[in-house]
């Protein structure tokens, strides 16, 4: 059975866990690589936790990370969904709609109005969980990838 976590700052061990297994199995899913993160210790992993107003989730499944989703406030009533990602043995269970979905649903109790991402180019698997989801391109350019020419594409759910 798969069970939603939301994380607090004493969960950064298992934060470390699932990010780092995010990383490592979807380096193409995902601005940050590795490396940026393989050897932070335990401040830089609660700093993450101890945003204001983040929600942080991990999909556990039989008790083992298998999944993470985090929404962030952006202000004037808009909020990013951040760091999808659903490990293969989950894969397939509906673990991506159900991350999304809190996230939404966490935006909605905060106010938002609007609920955006960004997602790489060729990350075609995590558009369709986003279309699916009712996620649409907005035509806006996303944030410059390391290549300095690729951008990443920016997609919003309108919740009122």
């Amino acid at each position: 059975m798969v069970r939603l976590r939301v994380l607090t700052a004493s969960d950064w061990p298992l934060w470390r866990e699932v990010r780092l297994a995010a990383l490592g199995e979807a380096p193409h899913a995902f601005k940050s690589r590795l490396e940026d993160w393989d050897n932070g210790g335990q401040e830089l992993w609660r700093a993450r936790l101890l945003m204001p107003a983040a929600h942080n989730l991990v999909a556990l499944l039989d008790g083992r990370p298998v999944g993470m989703a985090a929404g962030l406030p952006e202000g004037s009533g808009v909020c990013e969904l951040r760091s999808v990602w659903v490990g293969p043995r989950a894969r397939g269970r509906g673990v991506g709609d159900r991350l999304v979905a809190a996230v939404d649903a966490w935006a909605r109790e905060s106010g938002a109005v609007t609920l955006r991402l960004a997602v790489l180019p060729d990350n075609e698997s995590a558009v369709a969980l986003y279309r699916r989801n009712g996620f649409v391109f907005t035509g806006e350019q996303g944030d410059l990838l390391s290549d300095r020419v690729t951008r990443e594409r920016v997609m919003a759910k309108q919740l009122r």
